[in-house]
Parts: C-alpha cells; structure tokens; sequence
C-alpha cells in the first residue's frame, strides 16, 4: 500500500494562485465600492461589502482547485451543500452583486483574466450610470397614511374627506384592529397635491379622528419597511 504524500499544487503555479488572488481581490473590492457609492436605502451593510470581497477571492480559489477535473467539481458541490445562509436578502439588487463577485472570481479562478477585467468594469460602469440617471424611476412619488381611530364609529368617510382635499389619489390598502382592539389602524397609498404638505395632512386627520395618531411615510419605495 502506497501512503506517499502527494502534492497537486503543481498543476498550477504560485504566480498563478498570486495573480488569481491578487486580481479577484481588487475586482471584488471595485464591485464593493460601486455597491456603496449607488447604495440608495437605510439598510446598508458593511459586513455585506466584505462578504462581497471574501466571496469574489473563495469563488476564484475554488475554481483553481476544480480546475477541469469533474470528480472535484462534485465533491465540492456535495461539500458546500451543507451550508445554510438564513439572513433574508432585503433588496433584490444585492443578489445581483453576489452574481456580479461570482462570476468575476469563476472568470478569474478559471484564468480568464482579460474576460474577468472587462466584465467587472463594463457592468460596474453600467450600474454607475444606472445609479446616476436614476434609470427606470417612477415620476409619480406616492406616500403611505396611516391613521388610527377609535374602533366604536366608522372614521372612513371622515378621512377619506380629508384626503380628497389633500390629495390627487387615494386607496384604503389595509384596516387592522391595534392595541387589543383599542384602536383600527387604516392605511392608505396616497399622491399629495403640489402646495400641500404631509404635515397638512396629518393637521386635518387630527383634528378628525379625535388626537390619535397619524403617520406619514415618504419615499417609501426607497426604505426598508
């Protein structure tokens, strides 16, 4: 029986694995910084960021240890597939920069060198340019009403009179009972009117339903809920 020790390193060299590293390392980290410079919402992560680096280097050494041989390709697939990830993704662009630092570090691990360059500066830039022209917007800015009311009279047609005068549109999205059934909260998406103001509105709904409280969310489309 044969218990020699074998290296396989050889198949590739240290100035592979140091270009490999090197290169997915600062394509990873060019992905991070666009990802912070276009990052919109509240909810930003560095430990994300970072997560975004070390995946981009990992994905690039695991494709130098894969390399052509289909039998590592599937113990590594069976070894990682223990792994469970349960923090929720809350933005569906984050996914898209998890792709972004995978397919750089396969490119990279790989040897494509060129490819993985090119690729990560053409999508970087094209994100850039999304970011700063603020692509595929809405032009209509919409607000979210909440008002709570004493559950013993029907507030609706009291509130929905303040909002006629207040906005452009208006649509009850929810009613539900708070506080033990103290109180119904009422939500409404709403377009307020040019000249009025969300403090305007939340003024007249006070006066209406008896000094409980009114909330009123702005851009909420671009904060996480």
């Amino acid at each position: 029986m044969d218990f020699s020790f074998q290296d396989l390193s050889g198949t590739f060299s240290v100035a592979d694995i140091a270009l490999s590293m090197a290169l997915s390392f600062a394509l990873s980290a060019m992905i991070g910084r666009v990802y912070r410079a276009t990052h919109r919402n509240v909810s930003y992560s560095q430990s994300y960021v970072q997560t975004l680096v070390i995946l981009g280097m990992l994905i690039s050494l695991i494709m130098l240890v894969v390399g052509s041989n289909i039998a590592r390709a599937f113990a590594l697939v069976g070894a990682l597939s223990v792994v469970r990830f349960r923090n929720a993704i809350k933005e569906t662009r984050d996914v898209g920069f998890i792709f972004l630092v995978m397919g750089v570090g396969m490119a990279v691990g790989t040897r494509f060198y060129t490819l993985a360059v090119v690729a990560a500066v053409a999508i970087c830039l094209v994100i850039v340019i999304m970011h700063r022209f603020n692509w595929f917007a809405l032009s209509v800015r919409r607000q979210v009403v909440k008002v709570q009311v004493p559950p013993d009279d029907d507030f609706t047609p009291v509130i929905q009179d303040v909002l006629i005068q207040h906005t452009d549109e208006f649509e009850l999205v929810s009613m539900e009972s708070i506080r033990g059934g103290a109180l119904v909260e009422l939500m409404y998406t709403v377009r307020i009117k040019k000249g009025s103001e969300p403090s305007d509105v939340i003024t007249a709904l006070r006066e209406r339903n008896h000094g409980q409280p009114v909330t009123v969310l702005t851009g909420y489309d671009q904060t996480d809920l």
